[in-house]
């Protein structure tokens, strides 16, 4: 069965950077798109990034474009999110999701597997 792990999360300085990672496994990474998102303490989950299947596409919520950047690494079965010029707001428990398609979105429903978290807390 399918299988995300994410790693990398912490406590970060405003303004430091943190890369997170996702690990796949499970069946044929290279073949579906990837996204990332998190959801705040009393807040619904939202999106943050998209990768499609061979990486040319990649979409961005509109708080961390610029700042983050995510990529995948086919070859490793992994996808990741680099986090710069990080904020107080950015704190929440970040998840990695798997489609069944190549094709990036930017709605969680259109995701089929998805990781346990990893939490990331960003102190003022």
């Amino acid at each position: 069965q399918v299988q995300l792990v994410e790693s990398g999360g912490g406590l970060v300085q405003a303004g430091g950077s943190l890369r997170l990672s996702c690990a796949a496994s499970g069946r044929t990474f290279s073949l579906y798109a990837m996204g990332w998102f998190r959801q705040a303490p009393g807040k619904e989950r939202e999106f943050v990034a998209t990768i499609s299947w061979g990486g040319g596409s990649t979409y961005y919520a509109d708080s961390v474009k610029g700042r983050f950047t995510i990529s995948r690494d086919n070859a490793k079965n992994t996808v990741y999110l680099q986090m710069n010029s990080l904020k107080p707001e950015d704190t929440a428990v970040y998840y990695c999701a798997q489609r069944n398609t190549g094709v990036a979105r930017r709605e969680a429903e259109q995701y089929d597997y998805w990781g346990q978290g990893t939490q990331v807390t960003v102190s003022s």
